[in-house]
């Protein structure tokens, strides 16, 4: 619809303006903003089970809350904002939180179940989100509180940083935890037991060429 629109003027200015005359012409094309949602009172928001998305459960429009933005879908477009109720600009492209999102999170809300098992949520005002949003996720609150509201149901890690950590290999020297070092521990060193005239911890000594009163003095002893 749009393409046709600005075909349109472009054809009727062909019509009016000459040629050198339409090459300084600019024409803009303005997206249009979602209309405002009017609020009686601050709307609470929860979040989504298995993620740190949060939703306006209560709000008839989808407004969510991810990564310090608030965003928002209207006529195929997506649009977001420091601020939950103005403020909008338009977004290229569509959010990869949102497909994180189950369809129908709205009937789970209403039913206090997520996917067959209690759901115990957790209204939270939308001004604590931009202030704690971060420090929720990097110390995973809502896993450690009362599993994201669950009851009963098992959620996959929500960070693969923490899997790597434990399937990464040590490092040689770490420790003691050399693979040379087990090597070394299996095989223990090879003693030499000593001689007939010497005593047990005294080391060999090493025999000078020149001293060849040595062995007679030895021997006389």
């Amino acid at each position: 619809m749009k393409k046709i629109v600005v075909g349109s003027i472009l054809w009727m200015l062909a019509a009016v303006l000459p040629i050198p005359a339409m090459a300084g012409v600019d024409i803009h094309v303005s997206i249009p903003l979602p209309p405002p949602v009017v609020f009686s009172a601050p709307p609470v928001a929860v979040v989504i089970p298995g993620t740190y998305v949060y939703a306006l459960p209560d709000v008839p429009e989808d407004i969510f809350f991810y990564g310090g933005w608030w965003w928002r879908p209207w006529e195929g477009r997506w649009y977001r904002s420091r601020q939950y109720h103005s403020g909008w600009s338009s977004y290229h492209g569509v959010p990869a939180f949102h497909s994180r999102i189950p369809p129908g999170w709205r009937s789970d809300y209403r039913a206090r179940h997520w996917k067959g098992h209690p759901w115990d949520y957790r209204h939270i005002p939308p001004g604590q989100l931009p202030h704690n949003w971060k420090t929720w996720k990097k110390n995973k609150h809502w896993e450690k509180e009362n599993n994201w509201g669950v009851r009963g149901m098992q959620f996959q890690p929500s960070s693969r940083k923490d899997h790597r950590k434990h399937v990464s290999p040590r490092r040689p020297g770490n420790g003691g935890h050399s693979p040379h070092a087990q090597f070394h521990r299996g095989q223990p060193h090879r003693q030499v037991s000593p001689g007939p005239h010497q005593q047990p911890g005294q080391k060999d000594r090493q025999k000078d060429p020149h001293d060849r009163g040595g062995d007679k003095r030895q021997a006389r002893r």
